[in-house]
C-alpha cells in the first residue's frame, strides 16, 4: 500500500518549471482555491507558502479572493505542474489552469507589483438601471460579508472592485438551466455532505434537490427559493472544497488487506499492518484513529473476533452490540472514548473497519463514518497470518498487539439453564460488580442472588439462544461416581472451557450439609461456577469456590459442589424451571466435550 501524505514531494518539479517574469505578456497559473473573505484567503496563502515559494493571491470581480501558483509561460507548463501536484495530493482536486485575464489586483504576497495584471471590469446586469454619477450608501445599510471585506482594503493594497449585484430569481433560474451534468452532480454532492440532500447523486434537479437547496439557503440566511444564484453556488461549492481539504478525504486502496475505502488522510497517518488489522494513527491532533479489519476465517472466527474486540480498552462498554450470522456491529461511548466497528464474512474472508475517536471529535467523526460506510469495498487480497497475531489461534490478552485489552475484576464460569440464555453461577462471581458479562460479549443482570447458598442467577439484557443448556440429573449424584467439571480454568486465556475429571467423594459437606457434594478433584479458581456432569452428561451440581479458612487448609483435591436440587430450587425462586435429563446411558467423551462447550460460559465481573 502506498500512503501519499501532504508533503513537498514535488519540489524538484517546481524547480524545473521555474516561474517566468511578471513582465510576460500572457501568464498562466494553477488556481488552487478561492475564498469569500480576504482574511481567510490570507490565512490559506500563508499555509501554502510552507510548501510552495510561488503562491500568489488575486481579487476576483465577484468579491472573492483566488490563490494560485505560478506564473508559467504556457498553459501546457501550468497543466503539467497541476497534474504532478494532484498526483501527490498537494493541491485540491478542483484546481485548474487560469490566465491573467481571470484576475483582478494582486493582494499576495503583500506589496506585489500589479501593473502587468489587467483589472477586469464587472459585467452589467441585464436591464440594470443606469447608475448615477455619485451614490451615497447610508451608514446603516446592511452589507454582505464579501462587501465588508472589500470596503476597507488593507494598507498598501489597491481597492477591489465592488462585488457583482445578487441575481434575481429569474436570473438564477436561467443560470440553473445552463448547468451541465457535472456541475449539477457537484451541487448535489455538496448538499449531501452538509446534510441537506439524502438521495442518489443523479444530476437531476427534482423536488428533493430543490428542497435541499432551499434548506441550505435558509441555513445560510438566504431566501429559500430552491434556485442558487451564482454567488450562492460558488459559496456552497467552495465551503465543500474547504471541508474536504480539512479532512483530506481520498480513496485508499490496500492490496494486502484487500480493501478500498475513503479515509480522512489529513486526520490519520498509516502506522502498520498487524493481522487482523491495518493501523492508522492520529494525525494533526484530530483525536481520531482507524483500523481496517482483514483476515481469513469462518463464522466461528467472526464470532470470536466479535467477542474479543469488546475486551479492548478502545471499545467502551456502553453501546450497541449486534451480531448477525455473517457480520457484526459494535458501537461504544464513554466520557473519554467513542467507537464504531463493522465487519462481515464473505467467501472465507472477514473484512471491515473500526473508527475510534475522542468526544471532542464527535462532529468530524460523523462525517468520516458516513464517508467510510458509503465507500467501503472488498477487493482481492487478505492480510496473511504471518503479518501479526491471528484472532483464531491465540489467547485474548495477546491477540491485538498494540491495542490494550480491557481486563475484568475477575472471571469465573457459569452455565446456561434454559433456552432463553439464563445462566447459573456462583454468588462470588458477581459480588461488587459494576457490570456483568457473559462470554465477554453479552451484558447480563443479576436476577437472583443467594449469598447463603452461594448461587447467582443471571439473565442476559438482550435475548440469547444458546446451543445447549443444562439437563439436570433426576436422582442427583451417586457416591464414588465419576464426574467431569466444565469451566474456564484459565479465565479468558482460552476461548473454550476445560473438562476436569474427578469423583463424588461424599454426598454432603464436611459438616453434614445436604446442599453440598464433596468432590475429589483438582480445579482452578476460574472453574468455580461451572457445571458438574455425571457419566450420562446430566448436571449433578455446580462447582463452588474453595473454602477460605484462616485456621486450616484443605488438601488441593478437596472441593465442593452445590447440589442439583439446590440449583433447581434457586431457579424456582427466580420464577424459572430447570430441565430434567432423560439419558440412561453413558455419554461418549467426545459428545460430552461438545455439549459442555456449548452450555458452559465465561462470566466476567467489571468495575
Amino acid at each position: 500500500m502506498t500512503i501519499r501524505p501532504f508533503t513537498t514531494l514535488c519540489a524538484a518539479l517546481l524547480l524545473a518549471l521555474l516561474p517566468l517574469s511578471a513582465l510576460a505578456q500572457t501568464r498562466h497559473w494553477v488556481q488552487v482555491e478561492a475564498h469569500p473573505t480576504l482574511r481567510t484567503a490570507e490565512e490559506w496563502a500563508a499555509r501554502y507558502e510552507a510548501d510552495f515559494d510561488n503562491v500568489a493571491g488575486f481579487r476576483l470581480s465577484g468579491g472573492w479572493y483566488a490563490l494560485a501558483l505560478g506564473p508559467y509561460a504556457t498553459a501546457e507548463d501550468a497543466a503539467a505542474v497541476r497534474r504532478q501536484l494532484l498526483a501527490s495530493r498537494m493541491i485540491p482536486r478542483d484546481a485548474y489552469v487560469a490566465q491573467d485575464s481571470a484576475y483582478g489586483p494582486q493582494f499576495w504576497p503583500a506589496g506585489a507589483p500589479t501593473a502587468a495584471l489587467p483589472e477586469p471590469q464587472p459585467e452589467p446586469m441585464p436591464d440594470a438601471p443606469e447608475a448615477a454619477e455619485t451614490t451615497e450608501t447610508p451608514a446603516t445599510a446592511p452589507q454582505s460579508p464579501a462587501a465588508e471585506a472589500v470596503s476597507a482594503p488593507e494598507p498598501g493594497l489597491p481597492a477591489a472592485p465592488d462585488p457583482a449585484p445578487e441575481e434575481t430569481l429569474a436570473e438564477a433560474r436561467a443560470n440553473d438551466a445552463r448547468l451541465d451534468r457535472e456541475e449539477r452532480a457537484e451541487i448535489q454532492t455538496a448538499l449531501q455532505y452538509f446534510g441537506h440532500y439524502n438521495m442518489a447523486i443523479d444530476a437531476s434537479f427534482g423536488p428533493g434537490t430543490r428542497r435541499a437547496i432551499g434548506e441550505w439557503q435558509e441555513a445560510e440566511g438566504h431566501e429559500a427559493t430552491g434556485f442558487l444564484t451564482t454567488l450562492q453556488r460558488n459559496a456552497l461549492l467552495q465551503s465543500h472544497a474547504t471541508e474536504l481539504a480539512r479532512f483530506g478525504f481520498d480513496s485508499l486502496r490496500d492490496d494486502q488487506a484487500g480493501i478500498e475505502i475513503t479515509l480522512p488522510l489529513a486526520m490519520i497517518d498509516f502506522d502498520r499492518h498487524e493481522s487482523p488489522f491495518v493501523h492508522f494513527a492520529e494525525a494533526n491532533d484530530s483525536g481520531m484513529r482507524v483500523l481496517l479489519i482483514s483476515q481469513e476465517g469462518t463464522r466461528a472466527t467472526l464470532f470470536g473476533l466479535y467477542e474479543i474486540m469488546q475486551t479492548l480498552e478502545v471499545i467502551p462498554l456502553e453501546g450497541e452490540r449486534s451480531r448477525r450470522e455473517n457480520g457484526f456491529l459494535l458501537t461504544g461511548q464513554s466520557d473519554t472514548a467513542r467507537a464504531h466497528v463493522v465487519a462481515s464474512l464473505q467467501g472465507g474472508q472477514i473484512k471491515g473497519w473500526a473508527l475510534l475517536w475522542e468526544p471532542r471529535a464527535d462532529a468530524d467523526a460523523e462525517r468520516v463514518r458516513t464517508a467510510m460506510e458509503a465507500s467501503f469495498r472488498r477487493i482481492e487480497g487478505v492480510l496473511p497470518d504471518n503479518m501479526g497475531i491471528s484472532a483464531s489461534t491465540v489467547a485474548r490478552q495477546d491477540l491485538l498487539a498494540g491495542l490494550e485489552v480491557r481486563r475484568p475484576l475477575r472471571s469465573r464460569s457459569g452455565f446456561y439453564v434454559d433456552a432463553e440464555g439464563t445462566v447459573a453461577t456462583t454468588a462470588e462471581a458477581v459480588a461488587g460488580c459494576g457490570q456483568v458479562t457473559i462470554d465477554s460479549a453479552y451484558e447480563a443482570r443479576v436476577r437472583l442472588l443467594d449469598e447463603a447458598a452461594g448461587i447467582a442467577i443471571l439473565s442476559p439484557v438482550d435475548p440469547l439462544v444458546p446451543l445447549a443448556y443444562a439437563q439436570f440429573a433426576p436422582n442427583g449424584a451417586r457416591l464414588a461416581s465419576d464426574v467431569r467439571v466444565s469451566g474456564f480454568s484459565f479465565a479468558d486465556m482460552l476461548t473454550r472451557p476445560v473438562l476436569t475429571r474427578g469423583q463424588i467423594a461424599d454426598l454432603s459437606g464436611l459438616n453434614g450439609e445436604t446442599t453440598l457434594k464433596r468432590l475429589a478433584i483438582n480445579v482452578e479458581e476460574g472453574d468455580s461456577g461451572g457445571p458438574v456432569f455425571d457419566t450420562n452428561g446430566a448436571v449433578v451440581g455446580m462447582l463452588l469456590p474453595r473454602l477460605e479458612d484462616a485456621e486450616r487448609e484443605l488438601p488441593e483435591e478437596v472441593n465442593f459442589a452445590l447440589s442439583a436440587d439446590t440449583v433447581l430450587e434457586a431457579l424456582e425462586n427466580a420464577g424459572l424451571r430447570g430441565a430434567m435429563s432423560r439419558e440412561n446411558a453413558n455419554m461418549p467423551a467426545e459428545t460430552l466435550t461438545r455439549v459442555s462447550a456449548d452450555l458452559t460460559v465465561l462470566v466476567s465481573c467489571w468495575q
